[in-house]
């Protein structure tokens, strides 16, 4: 594994990614997921499929703005880690402040898998 810090091809993959979700360019998800790519996030079932993760990001997520702060990034050949903090607004106006990590699996450039994890108490 390489850090942040030593180039890598697929390093840049989280600030990409955050940019579009931060941003609400929903259209450019494909820029960064693969068309059959799954996404697992605590609280919800698989995200399988494009479309299935752009209508979360549309219709689901309890999101309305904010921005994705990385701290760090680890990537291997065909995966890479990160984490960070979140803080933004809720849909319903309520602060949000969140601790996360997030493990991505990468196929012919393209995000093919994604697993989001929070720091708070789960069990």
């Amino acid at each position: 594994m390489t850090t942040a810090t030593a180039p890598h091809r697929h390093h840049d993959f989280p600030r990409r990614l955050f940019a579009i979700i931060d941003g609400r360019r929903w259209h450019e998800l494909g820029r960064v997921f693969a068309a059959d790519c799954v996404y697992h996030r605590p609280g919800y079932p698989p995200l399988v499929g494009l479309a299935d993760i752009e209508r979360f990001y549309r219709e689901e997520r309890i999101v309305e703005s904010g921005a994705h702060r990385i701290d760090d990034v680890m990537a291997g050949d065909d995966s890479l880690a990160c984490w960070g903090r979140f803080q933004g607004l809720s849909r319903a106006g309520e602060r949000l402040d969140e601790k996360f990590s997030d493990y991505y699996r990468i196929d012919a450039g393209l995000i093919s898998e994604r697993r989001t994890y929070f720091y708070r108490a789960a069990i």
